[in-house]
């Protein structure tokens, strides 16, 4: 066995406004591209108004998601960053800091362990559009 550890990344061009990007055929791709079988990967996103979770991504959940968070962090609220920084994207910081950053996967005969209806997506939350690196770390054989 010889266990490697690689360090690629997706670039993903979002919209924001808590858009959601499946990331699982990209993932599934770079499983493929390094011939990686049995490990586990880490996906993370750079910056702080962006978020990596997992979600059944179908188009009742794509509506679902971004209600929820509006109803949890509204953008109309009022928030102290920014007073510091006038940007308007508040709560954005603080809907991805409810998510996180990160997310591990493992793998297995050279697929993601997610369940039948499980994909790794990207949400952005910030108030305008953005291009996004999404840094991942494959380690395995």
């Amino acid at each position: 066995m010889h266990v490697k550890l690689i360090t690629d990344s997706i670039a993903v061009s979002t919209s924001g406004d808590s858009e959601v990007v499946n990331l699982t055929p990209q993932l599934t791709e770079l499983l493929h591209t390094h011939s990686l079988k049995h490990g586990h990967s880490i996906v993370f996103v750079s910056g702080s108004t962006a978020a990596i979770t997992t979600i059944e991504y179908e188009p009742g959940l794509l509506k679902d998601l971004p209600a929820t968070f509006e109803r949890l962090v509204p953008k109309d609220a009022k928030y102290y960053h920014e007073e510091a920084w006038h940007d308007g994207n508040g709560h954005s910081h603080l809907r991805a800091s409810l998510v996180g950053c990160s997310l591990t996967v493992p793998f297995k005969d050279g697929r993601l362990l997610l369940g039948t209806w499980q994909q790794v997506v990207l949400i952005d939350f910030d108030n305008r559009p953005r291009q996004r690196e999404v840094v991942v770390q494959l380690w395995g054989d």
